[in-house]
């Protein structure tokens, strides 16, 4: 019966998640950076994947990737190389979820504030550093010529300040800022509920 209510449990709040993963990332795809959206989308992923395990951090992740191939928000890598796009979205957005979980995991039982920073830290790094790594596999010509297009000199520069730069800064501070107390706030009620 134990068994049974915290199964129910872990379905229903990684619902509960997966449906804010779509809304967030789908409401996220209005607010621009230039070219690219703004994603509150990594804050659910880090406190999903801190409250039920790297595997449901895995599946937000993975949520998420669908989310943005579905809504066109990698359009723009799309044209260039499908498969290569496919796979980096995917890849970059379900490892950073699974990293997020890893990470909490293994640091919460020392202290779970900590943990829960260390999580939120994990997750946008995973998720840009995969995204840079599949545009040098996937797309370093088209990018090389968006960045000389730019009047930036080299493609280095164009992809850390024209791609990713304010785009990361900002999701590694909120994150940084907004999951460790949202965590730490579910935990408080989840104690005294119990």
């Amino acid at each position: 019966m134990n068994n049974s209510r915290t199964n129910a449990h872990v379905i229903t709040g990684v619902g509960i998640f997966t449906a804010v993963v779509i809304v967030l990332q789908l409401l996220g795809a209005f607010i621009r950076f230039g070219p690219f959206s703004i994603s509150l989308t990594l804050i659910p992923i880090v406190v999903g994947a801190a409250l039920y395990g790297p595997w449901a951090g895995a599946w937000l992740g993975f949520v998420f990737s669908m989310v943005v191939l579905i809504s066109g928000d990698a359009g723009a890598f799309l044209v260039v190389n499908a498969i290569g796009t496919i796979l980096t979205v995917i890849l970059k957005g379900t490892l950073a979820g699974l990293a997020a979980g890893a990470v909490f995991k293994a640091l919460e039982k020392t202290n779970v504030w900590v943990a829960a920073v260390c999580a939120a830290i994990a997750c946008p790094v995973v998720n840009t550093g995969l995204f840079l790594v599949g545009c040098r596999l996937f797309f370093m010509e088209t990018i090389a010529g968006w960045g000389a297009a730019m009047g930036f000199e080299s493609v280095g520069k164009y992809m850390i300040y024209g791609l990713v730069g304010g785009n990361f800064v900002f999701e590694l501070l909120t994150n940084i800022v907004l999951s460790p107390v949202i965590v730490r706030l579910i935990r408080i009620g989840r104690k005294e509920k119990a």
